[in-house]
């Protein structure tokens, strides 16, 4: 049986203590994900809106975003973004740590 690495962060890392404050505990981890059997994008589009949503109101959306950008987390919605988006936060943040680093 797949398990979904949401699914395996509530299951096994007890030492993420902000899980326990996390909006979509409980909830079915593949809402988060985005299915490769979903053919239509505007489902798909509809679906990541859907989790979004949910992370908005979530009051350790930035824990878990940390979380899934440093364990490289591939798919799926994470602190309220999506892969492409955290690609794009992770080098926006890391380029104004570049030009922090170079001014001082």
């Amino acid at each position: 049986m797949r398990t979904s690495s949401l699914a395996r962060l509530f299951n096994t890392e007890a030492e993420n203590d902000w899980r326990q404050e996390a909006a979509c505990r409980g909830m079915d981890p593949e809402y988060f994900f985005s299915s490769e059997e979903i053919a239509d994008k505007r489902e798909r589009a509809e679906r990541e809106a859907g989790a979004k949503a949910v992370c908005a109101r979530c009051q350790v959306r930035q824990e878990c975003l940390g979380y899934a950008i440093e364990a490289g987390e591939r798919y799926g919605v994470w602190g309220g973004l999506n892969p492409q988006e955290r690609r794009a936060y992770v080098r926006s943040t890391l380029g104004d740590n570049r030009s922090t680093e170079q001014v001082s």
